[in-house]
């Protein structure tokens, strides 16, 4: 069974080569560009990882990470928090993310992050 991935960003550019770093990797891939009714859309998509910009519209990276994590279903999900914020790591850690990623990052190290994160779910 292929694995899937959210990615939730409103900047195509981002969403469009994260998609293509994924496809290459035999993910379906799931976007979108808001993270209004985040708890619909992950149980809709049902992603093995997920890829959230702290700067999404609708609830933010950090608090949609939050309800996802206080959600007993779906807190196993493992969660990468992405953004240029300075203080990305403390934003990281007070949503409970799993991991972070600064923007601008280098595609082979989301790569890995995520490759890295699904072997130990």
């Amino acid at each position: 069974m292929r694995n899937k991935i959210l990615i939730l960003d409103d900047d195509e550019d981002i969403l469009y080569f994260c998609s293509v770093v994924f496809e290459n990797l035999d993910f379906d891939v799931i976007s979108s560009p808001h993270s209004k009714d985040i708890i619909e859309q992950v149980e809709h998509a049902q992603p093995n990882i997920i890829l959230i910009d702290n700067w999404i519209p609708g609830l933010g990276g950090v608090k949609a990470t939050q309800e996802l994590k206080g959600t007993p279903h779906l807190q196993q999900i493992p969660i990468i928090l992405f953004s240029a914020n300075s203080n990305l790591p403390a934003l990281a850690e007070e949503a409970g993310a799993d991991s972070y990623l600064k923007k601008p990052f280098d595609l082979d190290e989301l790569e890995k992050l995520a490759l890295s994160l699904l072997k130990g779910s």
